[in-house]
């Protein structure tokens, strides 16, 4: 069967969309318009260069559909909200237009078990809003060690401050870092995907400013040492130092907004970035929030487990936390999904919630280790957990994105 050809459209959310004006003041050619109803882009004149993207306040600007024939501007001065997407396989998000994102995504999410869905309660994200032509550009304000001096592994959490340029993000999105220089082929450095590891607001309330949590790679390669170009780069930084950064990227690895949520994390190592976002935005807002979250987060020793001593100052009635080790000396061997058994009641319990949410995030085999525990559980507790699994899927509450 010949494939029907399709085309990238821009469009405006008119449910969203405040008519501020600042999309048609913005746009260099002219392609969006505007009647008493509507703001609408053009498709035979929009040439995709997102320079509205960044200024509007709400990101209804922020939608792109695959379609076998652009809307007209006259459909759209008609519309009250967005026309149904077309069919699975035929959409394409924003960040598809950034194919080294787009390809890194795939493949963190590639096994999942199902298409990604974002938390229905979940923020709408801002995504793709600088690019390798037009970066945005932050300053280091901060570079911390967080794993013991004495430690292997060598993990950091570096602070990347924005100025007076709007960057934001929500909890679970990524960005990518542009290392300066060169490959061996003479090209630019492939971009680095790192999750965001602090609020929406900041790494303090109300900072034009977002953390990142990366480990310096260093490991035996054809008889040398290997040394990650970007992870080298990142964990080296001085304060004062400027950063390529683009994005951000993510629009389904979500913090639901959602009080009541129940939201079970499982990672390892760095994965646990996005969850520090995570329980740092329920801490904000912890005079309103009722649901639980529950962490299992595995490293080899406690020196080695990023965020060692930070976590134990988080009280127990935020977070109810499970740290797991696999080399501790003169301990048996554990990992997360030896601790999931033991809390395999309380597991059990938040999956017949309906509010429940599950990430999971770290190293690929993490999602194998999960799967079978989650498997064991519902067996020993009457949970259907290949069909729960779907369900929650379906429904935008389960998520897994390992590397």
């Amino acid at each position: 069967m010949t494939a029907v050809a399709r085309v990238k459209q821009h469009l405006i959310d008119p449910e969203i969309c405040i008519r501020c004006n600042t999309c048609e003041a913005t746009c260099p050619v002219g392609a969006i318009t505007h009647d008493a109803n509507n703001y609408v882009v053009d498709a035979a004149v929009c040439n995709f260069c997102m320079d509205c993207v960044a200024p509007c306040p709400t990101g209804s600007i922020d939608n792109w559909f695959m379609v076998e024939q652009p809307f007209t501007v006259d459909d759209q001065f008609g519309w009250n909200e967005l026309p149904p997407r077309p069919a699975e396989g035929a959409t394409e998000s924003l960040e598809a237009i950034e194919d080294e994102a787009s390809a890194l995504l795939a493949e963190a999410h590639a096994r999942a078990g199902g298409r990604a869905r974002a938390p229905a309660t979940a923020s709408k994200p801002r995504i793709n809003l600088f690019n390798r032509d037009n970066p945005a550009i932050a300053t280091v304000t901060g570079n911390f060690r967080i794993t013991a001096a004495d430690a292997e592994s060598d993990v950091r959490h570096i602070i990347l401050d924005f100025g007076t340029v709007p960057f934001p993000v929500l909890e679970g999105q990524s960005i990518g870092i542009l290392p300066p220089g060169t490959d061996a082929a003479g090209g630019p450095h492939a971009m680095r995907l790192y999750s965001i590891a602090s609020s929406r607001d900041g790494e303090r309330p109300n900072t034009n400013n977002l953390a990142l949590t990366v480990k310096r790679v260093r490991e035996p390669r054809d008889g040398g040492v290997f040394q990650g170009v970007a992870s080298t780069y990142l964990c080296d930084l001085k304060l004062g130092e400027k950063v390529q950064v683009v994005g951000p990227y993510g629009a389904t690895f979500l913090m639901p907004d959602d009080p009541d949520a129940d939201i079970v994390m499982i990672c390892t190592g760095t994965g646990a970035a996005p969850f520090r976002g995570f329980t740092e935005r329920r801490r904000r807002t912890s005079s309103t929030v009722r649901g639980k979250l529950l962490m299992f987060f595995g490293a080899r020793t406690p020196q080695e487990l990023p965020y060692f001593g930070p976590l134990q100052k988080v009280p127990a009635g935020v977070l109810d936390k499970e740290l797991v080790y696999s080399r501790r000396p003169g301990a048996p061997r554990e990992y997360v999904q030896d601790r999931m058994r033991t809390r395999a009641g309380d597991v059990a319990e938040l999956l017949r919630r309906e509010t429940t949410h599950v990430f999971v995030c770290g190293l690929r085999g993490l999602e194998d280790g999960v799967e079978q525990a989650m498997s064991d559980i519902g067996r020993q507790y009457g949970i259907d957990w290949p069909a729960l699994r779907a369900r929650m899927l379906e429904g935008g509450r389960y998520h897994a994105e390992t590397y």
